[in-house]
């Protein structure tokens, strides 16, 4: 899975709709589809190639500000440069914009519908692949899953879109728009396939699974409104498998325990950084300077930054190299009761250690006091709490405490230093400024399922079935002795309390935006919640701009038209 054949990528990249710079090319080894596919090593290396896109969403910046910013858990960081999709307002942060020239938009276009055509031209041509019957179908039940998943990406984030089920290898001039409910006829059927055709487990980590199918479809379903199909799935894949939630939420993120039992579907990345995206021409054609899995750097505070105040810390592996990308807002913070619910010293970093010994100056109230850290002191204290003064005078440690971080109206106040996500922390990187990670991003994972069993019992009208799925993972999530305070009720079940719950189990992990516009949350949320945002996003925001380039590129200009809302 980590080995592709670049040549045989290059062929099927020729039919991306509207790259044009794909077009001057040359396939100097005389290789075309129809040679390489028909050998058994050839096909595989093109459904090898199929998996490689979802690199392009999962763990990268890219991927993190289309499916997780923008909603009502993130403020944009001090270093943010995406604050069109962070907050719906320009670069500027003063008028409202999510412009068709946004470059994250243009890059995700473009590699899904790659992946779409590699997709199209294995499932057409498996028959000639030269591989056995059984084979076969598995090997088009994986094609069939992953072009359910791009379709499935490409739908939800710009609505109608660009449909085909043909393989194209010459430039295609025209596109249509092909409205959602036919696109998730398309998924629906590919998903039936591959529920039918994939085994229920596999040697090769990171291929999809017979169960790993049932769950995409059931977060489809849940999508379509289909709640008792949703919930039927979402339960046969806890009961009928031998998925298991971890025992502590913490230690799904720990560097060691990645391949653990909680994993359904996983985009895998590799610990041999010479073998990632950064060094692959192909899958990474802009020249991206992170490959591999980068969620660590884009949650990260400016903890070794003494321009904002820091004090006892040089940048190193264990700490990581702060982007500073993306804060938490208040809400999410507030939205956990760490007093009983593990999930949040799991989700967030709260104290540095000091690596950097000396005398320091910090900041308390106006005036400045003069402290002595050794190695080993505490350095850094994040709180989401006010803490006074007169506390703060008593301590040698940095306090960041809620009003450095958040205004009274829960704006942020200092985006530079906050209370940051810890989940996607790699110290295994082999040197402090490391960009890439090993790190393997989870796409589904078991928690999920229950979460989606739970909403579609409550959509049902079952509130009590719907908590006693929540009750697994909020005892998995107590603190020990906390069990019972953790336990919640019919009466607790609402569509609001479903998010919260969400994003207290998925906070980071790409599915708040399909979340919030799943329950038809997104812009009330924002408003109430991301006060960076909440002048700027309207209705129409619940998809996204066609990327400029693609609307040029077409000849028929006036069927395929920009989204509205968007210039």
């Amino acid at each position: 899975m980590k080995h592709i054949n670049k040549l045989f990528v290059a062929i099927f990249l020729f039919g991306s709709i509207g790259c044009s710079d794909l077009l001057e090319e040359e396939n100097r080894a005389g290789l075309t589809a129809n040679t390489v596919y028909t050998s058994p090593a050839g096909f595989e290396s093109l459904v090898n190639a199929a998996y490689s896109y979802t690199r392009a969403w999962y763990g990268k910046e890219e991927g993190y500000n289309l499916m997780e910013m923008g909603s009502d858990l993130w403020y944009p960081g001090v270093d943010n440069r995406r604050l069109d999709l962070m907050a719906y307002s320009n670069l500027q942060g003063s008028e409202a914009g999510l412009a068709a020239t946004e470059t994250f938009l243009e890059r995700l276009w473009q590699r899904s519908y790659q992946a779409i055509n590699l997709c199209n031209t294995g499932i057409l041509g498996v028959k000639e692949s030269g591989m056995t019957e059984s084979l076969q179908k598995t090997r088009e039940g994986e094609l069939r899953f992953l072009r359910a998943h791009y379709y499935w990406l490409l739908t939800e984030q710009w609505g109608d879109v660009h449909f085909s089920t043909d393989a194209t290898i010459t430039a295609q001039t025209t596109a249509n728009k092909t409205p959602r409910a036919k696109i998730y006829e398309q998924i629906l059927e590919d998903l039936n396939f591959a529920i039918a055709n994939l085994p229920v487990t596999t040697t090769q980590y990171g291929r999809a699974t017979k169960p790993a199918a049932e769950g995409f479809l059931a977060r489809i379903q849940l999508t379509l409104g289909n709640n008792q199909a949703a919930s039927t799935l979402a339960q046969k894949v806890i009961s009928d498998y031998t998925y298991k939630l971890l025992p502590k939420y913490a230690d799904l993120w720990k560097m060691a325990n990645l391949k653990n039992t909680e994993v359904i579907w996983a985009c895998n990345y590799t610990s041999d950084l010479t073998l990632s995206d950064l060094t692959n021409a192909v899958t990474n054609p802009d020249g991206h300077p992170r490959g591999g899995h980068n969620g660590h750097l884009h949650f990260g505070m400016a903890y070794e930054r003494t321009a904002t105040g820091s004090i006892g810390m040089a940048r190193d592996v264990a700490n990581g190299r702060p982007f500073v990308r993306y804060m938490p807002t208040k809400f999410l913070l507030e939205v956990f009761d760490e007093t009983k619910d593990s999930r949040y010293a799991g989700t967030f970093k709260t104290a540095w250690i000091c690596n950097k010994a000396g005398k320091y100056k910090k900041k308390v109230g106006t005036e400045e006091i003069e402290v002595t850290l050794a190695l080993g002191d505490t350095a850094i204290v994040a709180t989401k709490y006010e803490v006074s003064d007169e506390v703060d005078r008593t301590k040698k440690y940095l306090i960041i405490d809620q009003s450095k971080m958040y205004k009274a109206d829960g704006s942020f106040n200092g985006n530079a230093m906050f209370v940051p996500l810890q989940k996607f922390d790699d110290p295994t990187r082999p040197t402090f400024n490391e960009a890439q990670s090993g790190r393997d991003a989870f796409i589904i994972r078991l928690a999920e399922m229950y979460m989606i069993a739970a909403e579609a019992e409550m959509n049902l009208g079952n509130k009590t079935k719907a908590a006693d799925l929540i009750n697994v993972l909020r005892t998995r999530a107590a603190l020990p002795g906390k069990e019972a305070d953790m336990q919640v009720s019919a009466s607790d079940m609402t569509i609001d309390f479903i998010l919260d719950e969400r994003a207290r189990e998925f906070a980071g992990e790409q599915l708040r935006w399909f979340d919030l516009k799943r329950t038809g949350k997104l812009v009330e949320r924002v408003k109430k919640y991301n006060l960076a945002a909440v002048a700027f996003v309207q209705d129409f925001h619940n998809i996204r701009p066609i990327p400029q380039k693609q609307i040029d590129a077409v000849t028929n200009k006036s069927e395929f038209v920009q989204n509205p809302g968007y210039k």
